[in-house]
């Protein structure tokens, strides 16, 4: 293991090349700009492709040639840009080719703005392209994290023939914090039977196109994600095991959160936390002993709270309170007051 002082950039993107990533095609967009700056040198150093590409639409389909060809391939976006990219997203998970895709959050719609916002939860967990597929989806919420979430997401691509995303944020991709890397990873692309090589016929190539007219498809394709459901939820709890109030927290909220279920128990309030690793497929499973739990309540930085649905599910319906922020990260005494209101009964919205 190599121990390095990190900006969260550039560590997805040496984590990748550790990955035994060889191909990435991308499109500057702050605030991941620095991944396509860290991988325009490093790329090159290990004999890979690095391309700077005329847009995220363009980006996003070198991905799936590269991908059809058996290579460990990825790109990264931001807001605006990860909308362009849901076609080719559709299109990937359609053939089913792997591929990782990063997508550092910003806050707001349209433009947007380059401040850290969580509002891409029901583009990147919902789907945002066309048909039915589903993407493996983690969230990490530390350096560290998205250090260790990426080379997994690389392994559950191949696993599952799938695209999988990374969903960061501004604060995560920004800071700096010391990482151990993974000692490098060799990958063989000749090894894949369904990868293209330019000849023969290859095995277990999909031409969805024809194999939609087959009912047995169908089944296959709602196997493949159950078993995604079953297999890869993953979750961090604190202090849940008898807390009346959990709060519901990823990426950037979730650490702030942590400061918050401590200064709240020092005020007599039993308040632990869920922190989903894996948003999709989302943690039902870390609900499934919280039946003590008088309330939860959903913190993201999303004006609507996009996430706030899948707690009430996962909860089965119990009182769940939206905590939002809008373009700013939390200050922890704007969550510990949200959360004095709910035992005090004076929280006014509840889903």
């Amino acid at each position: 293991m190599t121990k390095k002082l990190m900006k969260g950039n550039d560590a997805v993107a040496e984590a990748a090349i550790r990955s035994g990533c060889r191909f990435f095609a991308g499109y500057p967009i702050t605030p991941q700009s620095e991944i396509l700056e860290y991988l325009s040198w490093r790329m090159p150093e290990v004999g890979g492709v690095f391309l700077q590409t005329e847009s995220e639409i363009s980006g996003i389909s070198m991905v799936y040639g590269a991908a059809a060809a058996g290579a460990r391939a990825f790109t990264s976006s931001s807001g605006p840009g990860f909308s362009l990219m849901q076609e080719g997203i559709s299109y990937i998970a359609s053939a089913e080719l792997p591929c990782v895709v990063v997508d550092v959050q910003r806050y707001g719609s349209g433009l947007a703005d380059i401040y850290t916002g969580q509002g891409d939860y029901w583009q990147a967990v919902k789907n945002g392209g066309h048909g039915d597929y589903r993407c493996l989806v983690y969230a990490p919420n530390s350096v560290q994290e998205t250090v260790d979430l990426m080379v997994v997401a690389f392994d559950k691509a191949e696993e599952y023939r799938n695209p999988v995303l990374l969903l960061s944020d501004a604060s995560i991709a920004q800071m700096m914090e010391p990482v151990d890397f993974p000692e490098m990873k060799n990958h063989d692309q000749d090894a894949l039977p369904w990868a293209m090589k330019g000849k023969g016929v290859g095995q277990n190539k999909r031409h969805t196109s024809i194999m939609y007219y087959n009912l047995d498809y169908d089944n296959y394709l709602k196997n493949k994600y159950d078993k995604m459901v079953e297999n890869e939820q993953r979750w961090e709890e604190v202090q849940t095991e008898d807390a009346e109030l959990v709060l519901v927290a990823y990426g950037i909220s979730s650490r702030i959160c942590e400061e918050v279920v401590e200064s709240a128990r020092k005020e007599g309030m039993k308040v632990g936390l869920i922190r989903p690793i894996t948003l999709y497929p989302f943690p039902v499973k870390a609900f499934e002993n919280l039946e003590h739990v008088k309330y939860f309540a959903s913190v993201e930085m999303s004006c609507l709270s996009q996430m706030i649905e899948d707690v009430v599910m996962a909860s089965r319906c119990r009182p769940t309170y939206p905590i939002r922020g809008g373009m700013k990260v939390y200050e922890t005494e704007e969550i510990l007051s949200a959360v004095r209101d709910i035992f005090a009964g004076n929280a006014k919205e509840v889903y």
